[in-house]
């Protein structure tokens, strides 16, 4: 399938999504599959997601279109707050323009004005270019293993 849409040249504006429209829903219907074999959200999944305290959604946008986003997940433990960034997408058009790096830095940005510390993600080895810019943008890797548990 072909993709004609051109953005080239096209500021990037992010923001983090207040409200679910038809545009976000069909934003994540082309995006998940970009991302995860799993199920693109609905609009039900994504007004729970938005509305879910220490949960931040953040879209990037380019000529009004949304062409990647991210979430942040910070919560409470007994030894202070953490912070996850999850499920980071840029469409594949609009790779390689600095999307992902300016949800990186909104969602570092918004961490640190709650005061959190510091700021986790995961990111599979085959997502090399992912994995040079947030190592390029200062995270480091980290000496630990991750454990899944699957129902």
């Amino acid at each position: 399938m072909s993709d004609d849409r051109d953005l080239s040249g096209a500021e990037v504006v992010i923001e983090a999504v207040e409200q679910v429209d038809d545009d976000l829903v069909a934003a994540f219907g082309r995006l998940t599959p970009q991302l995860s074999s799993s199920p693109a959200p609905d609009r039900s999944a994504l007004a729970k997601l938005v509305a879910t305290p220490g949960t931040v959604l953040f879209v990037a946008r380019m000529d009004g279109e949304i062409v990647g986003s991210l979430t942040l997940v910070t919560f409470h433990i007994p030894t202070g707050q953490k912070a996850w960034i999850e499920d980071v997408v840029v469409d594949e058009v609009a790779r390689g323009k600095g999307v992902g790096e300016l949800l990186s830095r909104a969602a570092l940005a918004e961490a640190a004005r709650r005061g959190i510390g510091s700021v986790n993600l995961t990111s599979r080895p085959s997502r090399e270019s992912a994995n040079r810019l947030y190592l390029r943008i200062g995270f480091e890797a980290r000496e630990t293993n991750v454990y899944r548990y699957s129902f």
